[in-house]
């Protein structure tokens, strides 16, 4: 049934996806409480929206609409075709002195516009080995493996075996993309602030960068209006040697383009097991 839903979308135009995520968009922000109320929340604890909460909210179900009417247009799409839809590239500089160090790369890619757009570009370009957690539906892990895998792309799962892989990438010179504001598993992360309020943060991308001295990269794919393509972000991060500095280069990219952050996301969720790990001032 998903098969028979995913590939006619996917041959849609990308301005009738958008069309087509902006009503469901609107129709979960009248219908998905909980995540309503998660999206205010975050975006009231960011700061980011001074007296414009209400609108922040209404855009942030849109842009999520969007974004899952668009991911199955983006996996079915070419190499060809997301060369064309990137209109522009800023800091690619980055990437080129990257390569020049041969230490590796790591492009941390927060949830934030489309994050699915900005792995399939880079490997046009070069190789790039790609850090996933599987869905809890395992029905859907196919479809996820065959949009993301092509070319140039390793696909990693995040387990011992997916680190492995990212390290042997990295000590070749080779580039790694971690979506840095996922939230780890327990015991594989550490409580830092992120807007001024503490979430379970990774350490895994730390530890990488310590580990093998690469390039680190910050990098989203902005989303155009009237679904003109998108702008590949590239920006040089000094230091992630804490998951508060990991945090605080997060913020600071958020802070560019608040408005394509993806706010319903349960940033400062508390699974069971890390729990007795969360500071003082939550208990």
């Amino acid at each position: 049934m998903l098969r028979l839903i995913l590939k006619p979308l996917s041959l849609l135009p990308l301005s009738t996806l958008h069309f087509l995520g902006t009503v469901l968009g609107q129709a979960l922000f009248y219908c998905a409480r909980k995540a309503k109320l998660r999206t205010i929340e975050n975006i009231t604890q960011s700061g980011l929206f001074p007296n414009q909460t209400s609108l922040a909210v209404r855009q942030s179900f849109i842009a999520m609409g969007q974004a899952i009417l668009e991911t199955p247009y983006i996996w079915n799409s070419s190499s060809l075709k997301i060369d064309k839809l990137m209109q522009q590239i800023e800091g690619w500089d980055a990437v080129e002195s990257g390569v020049k160090r041969n230490k590796g790369i790591i492009f941390l890619s927060p949830h934030m516009g489309c994050f699915e757009v900005t792995s399939l570009y880079y490997a046009i370009h070069h190789p790039i080995t790609v850090l996933y957690r599987p869905p809890k539906k395992k029905w859907l892990m196919p479809f996820i493996s065959t949009g993301r895998t092509r070319k140039n792309i390793t696909l990693a799962e995040a387990n011992t075996s997916g680190v492995r892989k990212l390290l042997k990438a990295l000590k070749k010179g080779e580039s790694v993309g971690i979506l840095p504001d996922q939230i780890p598993a327990a015991g594989e992360g550490e409580w830092a602030d992120f807007f001024n309020k503490p979430a379970y943060t990774m350490t895994l991308a730390s530890k990488l960068a310590e580990k093998t001295g690469a390039t680190i990269i910050m990098s989203y794919g902005e989303r155009l209006a009237k679904s003109q393509g998108y702008v590949l972000h590239l920006t040089c991060v000094d230091s992630i040697a804490t998951p508060t500095l990991l945090n605080q280069a997060i913020e600071a990219q958020i802070a560019k383009n608040p408005g394509q952050y993806y706010w319903g996301y349960n940033r400062y969720k508390v699974s069971k097991k890390s729990k007795a790990k969360l500071p003082a001032r939550h208990h």
